[in-house]
């Protein structure tokens, strides 16, 4: 029971390039990972594509919100993003091709309020991240079900994974439930346990005295 194989509308030629420039340059303190390494907090979900929906809610411009089904995610219109995944625990799998949805056809599909500044993005078991609107308007920013061309599989995120190719991994959750319009940033699962709120990996933005040591430089 797996999402069916769709073939791409476009390829995201900026990704690309990035993803070319990475096999010369990973970010410091990364080495390139043999395979592709699973790492996540708690046990794979257990996926019941009956009860599964994709929300899209807080300050959206309508003031309603969105729910998006299991089967409603193969009527969406498909793209593609080749682009590294640069995990905090400092390996690196690089020029992966994702294929699903662009999160900024999602923000077209239901537009935030003009005064939303970040989003959190929610996924099983309460876990969040949060992230500036911005990276959600990038066309390397893609809600993946696909990973090089197959279903994402369990341990990876089925059936819906974030990637944000310019954050640290933990920005980009996998199994993806929701998506909250924000006035204000607020921190998610991992940032308030000492994360850093941005996840820069090309200035190692790991950890949260790191935000603090900036600010008092």
């Amino acid at each position: 029971m797996g999402v069916p194989v769709r073939p791409p509308t476009r390829l995201c030629e900026t990704a690309k390039v990035r993803a070319a420039s990475s096999e010369t340059r990973l970010p410091p303190g990364q080495t390139v990972a043999r395979g592709w390494p699973a790492r996540h907090y708690g046990p794979v979900p257990k996926f019941r594509p009956d009860r599964w929906d994709l929300r899209i809610f807080g300050a959206t411009a309508s003031g309603e919100n969105l729910s998006c089904g299991y089967q409603d995610l193969d009527q969406l219109p498909v793209d593609e993003v080749v682009a590294d995944l640069h995990c905090v625990t400092k390996f690196s799998v690089l020029r992966n091709v994702w294929s699903g949805v662009l999160t900024r056809s999602v923000l077209a599909t239901a537009p935030p309020h003009p005064d939303v500044t970040h989003v959190l993005v929610w996924a099983e078991y309460g876990y969040s991240t949060n992230l500036p609107i911005e990276d959600l308007t990038l066309p390397t920013t893609i809600l993946a079900t696909h990973h090089n061309g197959q279903p994402l599989t369990p341990e990876h995120g089925f059936p819906l994974r974030l990637v944000v190719p310019h954050r640290y991994a933990w920005k980009g959750p996998k199994w993806v439930r929701g998506i909250e319009y924000l006035l204000a940033d607020r921190r998610g699962f991992w940032e308030e346990r000492g994360y850093h709120n941005l996840a820069d990996p090309w200035t190692e933005q790991r950890y949260s005295y790191q935000e603090a040591e900036t600010t008092t430089r």
